[in-house]
């Protein structure tokens, strides 16, 4: 690889507060040729405050597929840049990744500059156990959604997961996870680390008590983290169904051999049992039946 050859760096912005950005952040910013921002007009707020001056181009979900070749161009001939999102880290719900995946392909180093993240500072704060968790991003919209994803979670390995919300949404999903019946505790998280910051914890009945009581619930911006109780995930015990009995009804159902039944009743919303569990149970399958 050339070695006039430049790089590019993911850089984490403050979620709220600008002291939270770091020393090294700011070096960089300052340093590098170009940097590519979610929104301009709002990075210009931050950079402003932290006394930075460098090119700023935009590369929001609209136009990075196209902006991700300039960069590289840029880069190929010796500039750096460095990529920034409206708040917290880039590539964890936001822009990014296409720019990096290009990076990586044309050999350019990539190199990460940590910080802020609204989802693991929710984390640690929530008091849950976080020896794994899932992070999932934004929950569905739509009811039908809501309810694959929530019974997902049951059959997951891990009881603690964490979302971004709209907060035009925030009760929605409240309501949502009350009429579902989902047996759980939350933390929801508002406007972190800025000036009015405010954690809800409890139920999602005495979480939506909560906000309710808080009056303009539908401001700022909300990061959950939830926690399933012990007792209502999915367990073996569950099965109501035996596993050959899935398989032989997809293979009927669909026309399937037992390899593809497999993979059907997988994706099947309904299904509790592993892949390793549904393997097993077509090649007794294949014992019985020959």
């Amino acid at each position: 690889m050339d070695q006039q050859t430049g790089k590019l760096y993911i850089v984490a912005t403050p979620i709220g507060n600008s002291r939270d950005m770091s020393p090294r952040g700011i070096q960089i910013l300052s340093e590098v040729d170009i940097i590519a921002a979610e929104d301009t007009r709002r990075s210009m707020v931050l950079l402003n405050l932290l006394g930075v001056r460098n090119k700023l181009v935009s590369n929001h979900k609209f136009n990075e597929y196209g902006k991700a070749k300039y960069f590289i161009g840029e880069m190929l001939a010796g500039k750096s840049v460095a990529v920034i999102t409206d708040a917290g880290t880039p590539c964890i719900s936001d822009p990014g990744n296409e720019l990096i995946r290009a990076a990586v392909e044309a050999e350019i180093p990539v190199i990460g500059v940590p910080g802020c993240c609204a989802a693991v500072t929710a984390l640690s704060v929530s008091g849950f156990d976080l020896s794994s968790f899932l992070f999932y991003g934004f929950f569905p919209r739509e009811n039908a959604e809501r309810k694959k994803l929530l019974a997902q979670m049951r059959r997951a390995d891990t009881r603690t997961f964490a979302f971004y919300e709209s907060p035009k949404r925030v009760m929605d999903l409240l309501d949502f996870l009350i009429e579902a019946g989902a047996r759980c505790r939350l933390c929801l998280c508002n406007d972190l680390s800025k000036l009015h910051e405010r954690s809800y914890r409890g139920t999602p009945e005495a979480v939506k008590t909560q906000l309710l009581g808080k009056g303009s619930w539908d401001k700022g911006e909300y990061a959950l983290v939830l926690e399933l109780d012990e007792d209502y995930r999915f367990t073996k015990a569950e099965h109501t169904v035996t596993a050959e009995a899935m398989l032989v009804d997809a293979m009927l159902q669909q026309g399937l051999n037992a390899k593809d039944a497999v993979a059907a009743v997988l994706g099947d919303e309904n299904n509790s049992y592993s892949k390793n569990e549904l393997k097993a149970a077509a090649l007794n399958l294949k014992k019985l039946f020959g």
